[in-house]
């Protein structure tokens, strides 16, 4: 199989270890305001979904108004736990620079979150201005509306374009999009059936080192 002509990348998860802090600082925030949602369901719904339709989605399955300025206070948490404790993922940086297709970044965080925290770990000017956000289309993953918003953006076909995904969410989108999907199971929020989930939502393969990756868009 030929290079691609375009990788797209999410953001939280796979270039940032990000999901394990977003996670721990949204199930605390909740139980201050009295919802009790373990880290782990927040992992097992909401990762890989904007945080506007987790809280929407919170707000239905437990049948009460979320207070005002709740998210805000969420999203400076969580600004705050990547200042102390964001890293990038490993291999990450060395990948990008060895990399001679175009790369763009397509994430469910919103524009703000995306230039704080690849800028955190030095990642932003490898991207921007390629950064793009589900706030950018009408529905967020799982539907295919921002990759192919992404590929329409940098000037290619969504058959010729790869996916780099580490939520469920995301691999459908990808594939709903028509697109192939790598899997990245990497991240410190993966456990170990992770990559099994990935291929039956649809990855094509699944890897955990960032390192593989020029080997598997080859191949």
């Amino acid at each position: 199989m030929a290079m691609p002509d375009l990788v797209i990348f999410d953001c939280d998860g796979v270039l940032i270890d990000s999901e394990a802090l977003c996670c721990r600082v949204d199930s605390d925030c909740l139980a201050e305001i009295g919802i009790d949602l373990p880290v782990e369901a927040i992992f097992e719904r909401y990762v890989g979904i904007s945080t506007t339709t987790m809280l929407a989605d919170i707000a239905v399955r437990t049948g009460r108004a979320l207070p005002a300025g709740f998210a805000d206070t969420l999203r400076q948490r969580v600004r705050t736990a990547f200042e102390a404790d964001l890293t990038a993922i490993d291999g990450v940086a060395a990948v990008l620079t060895g990399l001679t297709v175009p790369v763009c970044v397509a994430s469910s965080s919103e524009p703000a979150r995306l230039a704080h925290s690849l800028g955190l770990v030095g990642l932003w000017q490898r991207f921007a201005p390629h950064v793009f956000s589900a706030t950018q289309v009408a529905r967020g993953k799982p539907a295919p509306d921002l990759f192919l918003f992404a590929a329409a953006q940098m000037g290619h076909p969504p058959a010729g374009c790869v996916v780099i995904e580490d939520s469920l969410a995301g691999v459908q989108a990808a594939r709903a999009a028509g697109m192939r999907v790598l899997g990245f199971t990497g991240g410190s929020h993966c456990g170990p059936h992770h990559a099994t989930r990935l291929r039956e939502a649809g990855a094509d393969t699944a890897f955990a080192r960032m390192c593989d990756l020029p080997a598997l868009l080859e191949g």
